[in-house]
């Protein structure tokens, strides 16, 4: 085994120990830490790989990332929607704590607080260098909001990372620009930008009044400014040489994440890469159109695939594989309709997105937020195997923490807990307990094989378009999820016990977190 790899072992070590000699101590400070590359995929669901099982399209990039290292059959991120997932997996607490981290306007305030601690702010104690290319939709700017023909701040940079290369929201979400660190990219300041989420600015197209421009018809909403022919939320104008061509979005955030990983190459980094794919529009580049057979949707599915090869070939090129843990995953379950008439549900034929799961990207059910997660370790740790480990993406703030050395996290982090092992595939349990949250609430709690959901008054289906069940229901539920994982028979009546205790519990880390649980402590 190589000597620069040795640390994640040296490390696991440290963490049996309860005394560590001086000479321990030292060993260790003199080992350099391991890469960590995040790739972050957008709507991803439990079966779009084949990893998982998905058997109609082939995604060899990822597979291999799984027969290299540890697929979770058990993972979850903490809300079904996006930006509440990526408050979570940055601050390592719950987004339903602080209200607005629902689904993020275009225009939104930063959403985090530059005084509190992030992933991306502990890995910088750590020593490393941090960043952030791709999809943000965590707000910018201040009360009032980006300014967008100025310096946008605060952002990425105020909240821990040393360089960032921003899709400030979302694809189909006004202003359709790059953000670099503080600025829009190629910003010709004869033609400044104007953003309005509330009501038509300039003169340009939009898909309600001008259809006959579109190359993509809308099946719901996203009829406002047309950019490269695609009609998007919110209404803008301006920036000409500023807009992004959607086709190549996955070439450019591959560049920039290229880049940062070869100019920091001497030195210990964090990479997250939030790609755009699979989220709408989704409008592959000509190397993947038609490839498919599943249409658009399953074309950026296999660019992808395409991106996650692309990153682990920089990584060998830069002699950087053997000291990098990649960590594949996505932000919520998925969905197929989502604004676009691009055949995604016609051309499914037998693939099933969500791997049979009740629910989809949105849902209270599973099938919003139980996602693909795989971890290449560098030291081949767990290589091929498969876990089945309840993990929450909450705790990576506080398992990297541990696992670069960082003896301790805040008090403001209350529900991230060092899961290292886990991650490690050491533990075969993971954690006893998670909440999920669905696009307006309510939130489920799941501990071991039980899973609880508050009642709420709601609409049985997504309001605007997409045929995925919201899991509202005025009546508790209750699932075992050992004998019925794709939740279709309800046990609350028959368990009004087991509704109380987990119930009870729900209200108490509601109030609580795992406060007296979460901290990270090496000595």
């Amino acid at each position: 085994m190589k000597s620069t790899i040795k640390f994640i072992f040296v490390l696991c070590f440290f963490l049996s120990c309860k005394d560590k000699s001086s000479e321990e101590k030292i060993a260790k400070s003199k080992i350099k830490k391991p890469n960590i590359v995040f790739i972050y995929t957008d709507d991803l669901g439990y079966g779009d790989v084949s990893a998982y099982g998905a058997t109609e399209i082939k995604t060899p990039a990822i597979d291999k990332l799984a027969s290299e290292g540890i697929l979770f059959k058990n993972a979850y991120a903490t809300a079904a929607t996006c930006t509440p997932s990526r408050y979570s997996l940055l601050t390592g607490n719950y987004a339903w704590r602080k209200k607005g981290t629902g689904v993020a306007k275009g225009d939104e305030s930063l959403l985090i607080d530059t005084k509190r601690t992030t992933l991306p702010g502990v890995l910088q104690k750590a020593g490393y260098l941090t960043g952030i290319v791709g999809k943000w939709h965590l707000g910018l700017g201040d009360e009032n909001g980006p300014n967008w023909n100025g310096k946008i701040s605060p952002g990425p940079l105020e909240i821990g990372f040393d360089y960032s290369y921003l899709i400030p929201a979302t694809g189909d979400r006004v202003p359709c620009v790059f953000v670099e660190n503080h600025h829009i990219v190629n910003l010709d300041p004869k033609d400044p930008i104007t953003v309005n989420y509330t009501e038509k600015v300039g003169d340009w197209p939009t898909g309600k009044e001008n259809p006959e421009l579109l190359r993509m018809k809308t099946s719901q909403g996203h009829n406002n400014t047309i950019v490269n022919g695609i009609s998007r939320i919110g209404y803008m104008t301006g920036g000409k040489t500023a807009l992004w061509d959607d086709e190549t979005i996955p070439m450019e955030l591959v560049d920039k994440s290229k880049k940062f990983i070869n100019s920091n190459k001497n030195q210990p980094f964090f990479l997250l890469l939030s790609t755009h794919d699979i989220h709408v529009p989704r409008i592959a580049n000509k190397m993947f159109q038609g490839k498919s057979g599943l249409g658009p949707r399953g074309d950026v599915i296999l660019q992808l695939d395409w991106t996650v090869n692309e990153i682990v070939k920089t990584l060998k090129e830069q002699n950087l594989l053997d000291n990098t843990i990649i960590v594949f995953s996505s932000d919520n379950g998925p969905v197929v309709d989502d604004g676009y008439q691009d055949q995604a549900r016609e051309l499914l034929g037998n693939h099933k997105p969500t791997a049979g799961l009740r629910g989809g990207k949105y849902s209270a059910y599973n099938g919003g937020t139980k996602i693909p997660l795989i971890i290449r370790w560098p030291n081949g740790k767990g290589k091929g195997t498969v876990s089945n480990a309840l993990v929450s993406q909450v705790d990576f703030l506080s398992s990297f923490a541990a696992l670069t050395g960082i003896e301790k996290v805040k008090n403001d982090v209350i529900d991230s807990k060092n899961t290292l092992d886990v991650l490690l595939g050491d533990n075969k349990i993971g954690r006893t307990a998670i909440v999920q949250e669905s696009f307006m609430g309510p939130v489920s709690y799941l501990e071991g094989d039980w899973k609880y959901i508050e009642p709420l008054d709601g609409p049985k289906l997504v309001p605007w378009g997409p045929i995925i069940e919201t899991g509202f229901q005025t009546e508790p539920q209750l699932y075992h999820l050992k004998e019925d994982i794709n939740e279709q028979n309800n046990l609350a009546s028959k368990y009004p016990e087991k509704v109380k205790d987990l119930r009870e519990k729900l209200f108490n880390i509601k109030k609580n977190g795992f406060k007296n649980q979460h901290e990270v402590n090496l000595n």
